[in-house]
């Protein structure tokens, strides 16, 4: 037994070593390209505002988009602080920027209003999920429930939805579906990815299921 323990532990810290690796590799590389390509962009600056300059900057734009997220999901959020966060005060923000976008936005918060998260990487997980929500259905409902021991935050939309075959897939780093479920703003692919990573940080982990409203429903479960 005291054997198969140690053989354990050994294979254990050299998928650590092997992943801290890789993790490390993917910053460096995104790190360098994003140092060429502000060098891009300034470059285009000073070439003036022909249509074919600023397609070419829009394009520079994008990738730079794509390596800042890279660049989260590599970094992770795990280093922050916990502290309180006002539950109204986000779902309120999420109302007001679905509304903009022309979305059909409902909400329910109950229970307590406060809960002691990350709230930068907490914001960032529920964002991803929003944001989602929105790219893919024009009715979203967000609903809170929170006590003394757990917050459940839940997204749903009338969208098309993810097969159940493929709803362990989409969490894995790059997965692309048809509809593209798991990108995140920059289309980077890593959205869901960086969301269960943020919620697993949190000793919690998220969910997906059919949404009554036809659609998804994306429920993260975290301790309060």
């Amino acid at each position: 037994m005291r054997r198969a323990g140690l053989a354990f532990i050994r294979m254990r810290e050299r998928i650590e070593k092997q992943i801290e690796q890789r993790t490390a590799m993917l910053s460096g590389v995104s790190h360098d390209l994003r140092t060429v390509l502000t060098r891009f962009r300034l470059q285009l600056a000073i070439l003036g505002d022909d249509e074919e300059i600023k397609s070419l900057d829009q394009d520079v734009k994008d990738m730079q988009s794509m390596l800042e997220g890279y660049l989260a999901f590599t970094k992770g959020e795990a280093e922050e602080d916990f502290g309180s966060i006002d539950l109204n005060a986000l779902v309120a923000k999420l109302e007001k920027d679905g509304k903009l976008l022309g979305k059909d936005v409902t909400s329910s918060v109950s229970g307590i209003s406060q809960a002691d998260v990350r709230p930068s990487a907490f914001t960032r997980l529920i964002n991803n999920l929003f944001s989602n929500a929105c790219r893919y259905g024009n009715k979203v409902k967000i609903t809170v429930r929170s006590d003394a021991a757990w917050l459940v935050f839940t997204v749903e939309d009338d969208g098309p939805g993810i097969p159940e075959a493929s709803r362990e897939d989409v969490f894995r780093p790059f997965f692309r579906l048809d509809e593209a479920r798991n990108q995140d703003e920059q289309g980077t692919g890593l959205g869901l990815s960086i969301a269960q990573d943020i919620a697993r940080s949190h000793g919690g982990d998220i969910t997906l299921s059919d949404s009554e409203l036809g659609g998804l429903k994306a429920a993260v479960r975290v301790p309060a």
